[in-house]
């Protein structure tokens, strides 16, 4: 299967913060106003290989999918920068899922090949209101240490 094919037959838009996705899943069940859980596919191809650092309010568990292998660069609230690999190859260090925890920066950047295909399970439920786009000048007056590895991820 190739990139233009997994668009297609998942039926994948743009999203905001670079790559492919669509929304999968979303709990009829709610709590204090907020659904208890959705879920999305994620796609990062050769022509679209970041996505954008962001945030978000709700702990998000990755699971990697297919294809190439996906770099997550995560900082912490306090500042602690993470890089974690999503794919198939755990005799190499990388992991098929990955849990996020709300309040973390991540950014996401696939290694090789035409594409890298994740699902999210988000709790609470995603809600665009609870994400934040980072923005470069912020970035790097606040984390002057990690500015070299974070800028490639910020929009301009």
């Amino acid at each position: 299967m190739d990139k233009r094919s997994l668009i297609e037959k998942l039926q994948l838009t743009p999203h905001p913060e670079g790559g492919y996705y669509r929304r999968t899943y979303e709990s009829s069940h709610t709590h204090l106003g907020r659904r208890l859980m959705s879920s999305i596919f994620y796609l990062l191809t050769d022509d679209q290989p970041i996505g954008h650092l962001h945030r978000n309010r709700s702990d998000i568990v990755h699971y990697w999918q297919a294809g190439g292998p996906l770099r997550y660069t995560l900082l912490s609230p306090e500042g602690k920068l993470l890089q974690i690999t999503l794919g198939p190859k755990l005799d190499e260090g990388q992991q098929l899922q990955l849990t996020v925890p709300g309040g973390f920066w991540k950014a996401s950047q696939l290694l090789c090949g035409d594409f890298g295909l994740i699902s999210e399970a988000v709790s609470p439920g995603f809600d665009f209101d609870d994400h934040d786009m980072a923005h470069a000048e912020g970035m790097r007056n606040r984390y002057p240490e990690h500015w070299a590895v974070l800028e490639k991820f910020c929009k301009q």
